[in-house]
């Protein structure tokens, strides 16, 4: 990058001693030059900040505080009733096991009786 500042300064003051281009018109374009090697290097260091810092598991400040207001959102908001499915689903189970709870003091009571008619 050296390199390329004082090559660039050469051919400016090379345009300067030959006629060519005023001293304004050169600390103009120099200056122009210089803006738009600045943008630049700040455009290659924003990305790699966000690429290291992605890589390691943070994320943004705007992205973290948009995730914190939909939870508190979401904290806030009632509870939306279960579907039917969700219902039925949920006390099938309880239903079963009663049955089967049922089914087994039957074949307990079976039991008892086969044993005290022998």
């Amino acid at each position: 990058m050296a390199n390329d500042i004082f090559s660039t300064l050469r051919t400016y003051l090379g345009k300067v001693t030959d006629g060519d281009k005023s001293a304004a018109q050169v600390a103009t374009a120099v200056n122009q030059w210089m803006r738009e090697g600045g943008e630049a290097l700040k455009v290659k260091i924003e990305d790699e900040v966000e690429r290291t810092v992605s890589k390691m598991g943070f994320v943004k400040r705007g992205e973290f505080e948009a995730l914190k207001e939909e939870v508190a959102r979401l904290k806030i908001e009632p509870k939306a009733p279960a579907t039917k499915k969700a219902a039925t689903k949920k006390a099938a189970p309880k239903k079963a096991s009663a049955k089967s709870a049922t089914s087994k003091k039957a074949s307990v009571k079976k039991s008892a009786s086969k044993r005290a008619s022998t």
